[in-house]
């Protein structure tokens, strides 16, 4: 009778096992079907020869490529000491300091990334590079032969660009020094441990982050945030069933003055979205609870109780680099 008894609780565990690993493999399955792991090399990054992404990180460091010295790419885009390429400020001031009128978005990952800035208008990291630079209110140089000229009279990097671009004539060049920005960035790459979930690894997540990642897709958040970068590929109206508070900035429209462009913007990548607060285009909010809140009235129509807004926020947590994770703890 004894071992009768052992051999049911055996199969009862057993059988509730296989029904969880089940119900696991499922959710990886359909997690894939949205969204995918980060691939190990960004699109573009074909020539990027060492020589090439040393320059560019130090040129993304280096202040000299503002109008007084004091302004680097890094400035808003901070990636030391566990940052996720952002300032984690409402906007940001710039070299003369001027406030800037958006949110600086992390650079994480953002070659996958289907255009840059909130609006779109640059098509790719190259063309992303080229405009803090000549900015008025972030780096302030008034053009791109005063950027060159300044770079030129900096010895060291006129053996650096030659390394970089070899049988380039001239070789340094404001687009050469987009180029190089651009391919550091393009090593930029953070995977989490939703990779590794995606990846079959069922242990990766927690039960709590996997029900959060299945009431992120029963609330239809994958409908904007999907793809790698859960986000970062599509335009949407901010306010697509209620308005939003904070009209003045209408988005793409001012820059196509286009009325079918008011209230657009790129849709934000989710990638270490909670180590890059304040949140929106206009960094108005101030936690990654209320930013879900919000999304869920503004675009969703949906009044997400606390539980729903806890479980969200505890999967997105899962999409933070892996070594960033670990520092801000």
């Amino acid at each position: 009778m004894k071992m009768l008894k052992w051999i049911i609780i055996v199969y009862l565990l057993t059988a509730t096992t296989t029904v969880f690993a089940d119900e696991t493999d499922i959710l990886i399955s359909r997690a894939n079907r949205y969204f995918g792991p980060l691939p190990d090399t960004m699109p573009g990054s074909e020539g990027d020869i060492p020589e090439r992404i040393a320059l560019g990180k130090k040129l993304y460091f280096e202040k000299r490529l503002s109008i007084n010295d004091t302004q680097s790419c890094a400035t808003c885009h901070r990636l030391e000491n566990g940052f996720a390429g952002v300032d984690n400020l409402p906007t940001s001031p710039g070299a003369r300091g001027e406030q800037g009128t958006r949110n600086s978005p992390t650079v994480l990952n953002s070659g996958w990334q289907d255009s840059q800035f909130w609006d779109g208008r640059a098509e790719d990291l190259v063309e992303q590079a080229k405009e803090p630079i000549l900015n008025p209110i972030e780096m302030g140089m008034p053009d791109e032969q005063t950027v060159e000229k300044k770079i030129w009279g900096i010895v060291e990097y006129r053996k650096e660009f030659a390394q970089a671009f070899p049988g380039d004539e001239p070789v340094i060049t404001y687009q050469n020094i987009a180029e190089a920005i651009a391919a550091f960035e393009r090593t930029l790459i953070t995977p989490g441990r939703f990779d590794d979930f995606m990846k079959g690894d069922s242990g990766a997540l927690t039960e709590e982050e996997q029900r959060g990642l299945e009431t992120f897709l029963k609330v239809d958040c994958q409908s904007c945030h999907d793809g790698i970068l859960i986000g970062g590929e599509t335009y949407e109206p901010l306010g697509k069933e209620h308005p939003y508070d904070n009209q003045d900035d209408q988005g793409m429209y001012m820059l196509t003055k286009d009325e079918n462009d008011r209230m657009f913007f790129k849709v934000a990548p989710l990638r270490n979205v909670a180590l890059t607060a304040p949140y929106f285009h206009d960094g108005k909010i101030k936690t990654l609870e209320e930013a879900v809140r919000k999304m869920g009235k503004l675009q969703l129509d949906k009044d997400l109780t606390d539980q729903q807004v806890s479980d969200i926020t505890g999967f997105l947590k899962t999409l933070t680099d892996k070594n960033r994770e670990s520092h801000n703890k």
